[in-house]
């Protein structure tokens, strides 16, 4: 019981953080939001700053869980076709998880405020697709599917259109499904210009 009362306090905290900030959300509308008092949210958190530190470290275990990490890569394809199927299976991953969308956002606003979040936000926006990407690039260089070419810069240049249009997504998801077009378009030109 405690348990789930603690990864409903995460819950609702990704929830109001991702809408309001961490500033701009206090204990009292948290512990609203859980039909909760106080003393509920306090057996298990000592202060506001301990659920933001629980929230982004789940946060980091999910998304390297279920998308990936320089840590935990995904295979190399063996195709230029597999790359854009691969792509694409990350891409939807990312814009539909209700979570990382949440993620996303929350570091998103917080990135201005706070360390960790400005470290995270420009790891899973930028950095640590690169770090992902290089061995990719890397690795199909090796299997004869991409010139002998910079795979840093490879991953660089794939990742970060991609990373843009995802930031798209979150602020217009009503044109979400033109935006993954947009997406695996890029991908499929980014696979001919650089094609063996």
């Amino acid at each position: 019981m405690a348990k789930d009362t603690k990864e409903r306090i995460l819950v609702a905290a990704l929830d109001l953080f991702s809408q309001n900030g961490y500033t701009g959300t206090n204990i009292r509308e948290l512990t609203a939001s859980l039909g909760l008092v106080k003393s509920g949210i306090y057996k298990h958190f000592d202060k506001k700053e301990d659920i933001w530190n629980a929230l982004l470290d789940e946060m980091i275990a999910y998304y390297d869980e279920h998308f990936g990490s320089p840590e935990h890569l995904p295979p190399v394809p063996d195709s230029w076709e597999g790359l854009v199927t691969m792509t694409m299976q990350m891409v939807n991953f990312t814009v539909h998880d209700e979570r990382v969308v949440k993620t996303r956002k929350l570091l998103s606003i917080e990135q201005f405020r706070d360390d960790r979040a400005r470290a995270l936000a420009t790891k899973h926006f930028l950095t640590g697709l690169t770090e992902m990407f290089t061995p990719i690039f890397a690795g199909m260089m090796d299997r004869g599917l991409v010139r002998r070419d910079d795979p840093t810069m490879l991953a660089f240049a794939y990742t970060t259109p991609i990373s843009a249009l995802i930031h798209q997504c979150d602020r217009e998801p009503e044109k979400t499904e033109e935006i993954l077009a947009k997406v695996e378009a890029f991908s499929r030109y980014f696979v001919r210009t650089c094609a063996i």
